[in-house]
């Protein structure tokens, strides 16, 4: 590949700008509004060596705290990178035991993101259904899909060079002291989601001192970002999905597949080469592959996923369209557009394909579900038009005490980075959902995790640290959901939870 122009260094964070005043007004999202939250931009340099210099805003919202003492502000990030935060400014109402209610709940779209200006898209057509395999058999489907993720770089250099320049996990941590200039705070409490987890790991480690209490669920391991930590995670998704196929046959009463989680596996390999060997004009390989994605990231959609294999027992595609939905128009790939615009930009990626062809097609022979899906998700960053800088040496010997959540057996973030962390915050305590395959799931009402969370954030208080490397808290994981004749709806925290925090840490 050639070589991508040379990036500025890293420089010391804000080096003195202070933001000016947010000025709040009503939101736009009317479930925002309905929960009193008030929205407003946050002016921040486009690069901070350069404070005087071009502007960029950041949408933050914010829900005050009903107790009667405040214990500061909470910063929310759902994750991604790229995820919208705006809306978790409500999660506050799904702490128990009135354990949200101290605090001013901020939610933020970060740089390019969401409702903050500029926000990055370089093609909102790059998901359009009627792909093929992702899986690279011939020399045709491996050019269609290297042309495409070079193309996307290509597209985003087009769309915003200069933002691209200054997006990194560095870059947020100095918008991340921005909003706390702001907002007149000595500390900041956090809570991180999946990738939110590295952020704040990374602040941690660069503000110590500016740190209250921290939640991390669904912790990145900091030695693996980003290209090592991609194929960790084929591995455990590959688990998880026949933990879902084993489900669904467990509940053959309701389903009809079958009492064997093999045969259940089988329907959905063979509607996948099916469409790999007769792609439809608006439904190929690719597409039906990433319908089930989810199942393994979270439990949430298992029952509706159910429903769409039954339907594609039966020869039915419908049901499976439906739920992918139509993932195109104007900015339809933000998320992803920052999810690359980072991840691309922290670390450095193999320019030899050679190196991704060998990695991707040893993991695939032994866990196909998603090893090639994954490896074109992250393939533009190969050829990436912004130099990658270093990793951040995380460092939590100086962080207080924080609060780490992981179940058993999360793919997106494994559970050695879990441990890994547990290792660096050497005050920390980890809750373990034992045995669960869902991804960043607290506040889903499992009452060991959440009200674990709540005493924290009200208190201070942890349980104790235990020796070795281990959790410290086990606790049930998030349930499956309740098998259903036609589909369940979501909660409404489940709709919260899983829009704010995007598939897209793969």
């Amino acid at each position: 590949a050639t070589a991508a122009p040379a990036r500025t260094a890293p420089v010391p964070a804000h080096r003195g700008y202070t933001p000016p005043p947010i000025h709040w007004g009503t939101c736009s999202s009317p479930s925002l509004q309905s929960a009193g939250a008030k929205c407003g931009m946050l002016t921040v340099p486009l690069d901070y060596a350069k404070p005087t210099g071009k502007k960029i805003q950041l949408a933050v919202s914010r829900i005050k705290h009903t107790a009667k003492k405040s214990q500061g502000v909470m910063l929310v990030n759902p994750g991604g990178p790229g995820g919208s935060g705006l809306g978790l400014a409500r999660l506050g109402a799904y702490v128990p035991n009135g354990g949200g209610a101290p605090y001013d709940w901020i939610g933020f779209d970060p740089r390019g993101v969401g409702s903050s200006k500029p926000s990055l898209s370089c093609d909102g057509d790059f998901f359009a259904p009627g792909r093929p395999s992702y899986v690279p058999t011939t020399p045709q489907i491996a050019d269609y899909w290297q042309d495409k993720a070079a193309g996307y770089a290509v597209a985003c250099k087009e769309a915003n060079l200069p933002l691209l320049k200054h997006t990194d996990t560095r870059t947020w941590v100095q918008d991340m002291e921005s909003i706390r200039k702001a907002l007149h705070q000595k500390k900041i409490n956090y809570y991180g989601f999946s990738y939110g987890t590295y952020l704040g790991q990374v602040y941690a480690t660069q503000h110590p001192d500016r740190v209250r209490r921290f939640v991390f669920d669904g912790v990145v391991n900091p030695k693996d970002v980003w290209y090592d930590a991609n194929l960790e995670q084929d591995k455990q998704f590959d688990v998880n999905i026949d933990v879902f196929f084993d489900w669904v046959a467990a509940h053959d009463d309701t389903y009809g597949l079958g009492t064997d989680g093999g045969a259940v596996r089988q329907i959905y390999y063979d509607t996948l080469q099916d469409l790999t060997d007769h792609p439809q004009a608006d439904f190929g390989a690719a597409d039906w592959n990433d319908v089930f994605v989810g199942a393994g990231y979270y439990v949430y959609g298992w029952d509706d996923l159910a429903h769409v294999l039954v339907a594609a027992a039966d020869g039915k595609l419908g049901p499976a369209k439906s739920y992918l939905g139509d993932p195109t128009g104007p900015g339809a790939d933000n998320t992803y557009a920052n999810y690359l615009a980072v991840e691309c930009t922290d670390a450095p990626w193999p320019t030899d394909w050679s190196t991704w062809q060998q990695d991707n097609d040893a993991i695939h022979a032994e866990h196909p579900f998603l090893t090639w899906n994954n490896a074109w998700w992250n393939a533009p960053c190969r050829t990436w038009p912004v130099q990658p800088g270093r990793p951040v040496k995380v460092d939590g010997s100086k962080a207080p005490p924080i609060l780490l959540i992981e179940e058993t057996n999360d793919a997106a973030t494994p559970w050695a980075g879990a441990i890994e962390v547990r290792k660096l915050f050497r005050k920390s305590v980890l809750i373990e959902g034992v045995g669960g395959t869902t991804h960043a799931g607290s506040l889903s009402g499992v009452g060991c995790t959440d009200n674990t969370i709540a005493r924290y954030l009200k208190t201070g208080k942890l349980p104790d640290r235990k020796p070795g490397n281990d959790s410290d808290v086990k606790c049930k994981p998030v349930p499956p959901p309740t098998p259903s004749a036609s589909g369940a709806r979501p909660t409404p925290r489940e709709r919260l939870l899983t829009a704010a925090r995007p598939v897209v840490l793969h």
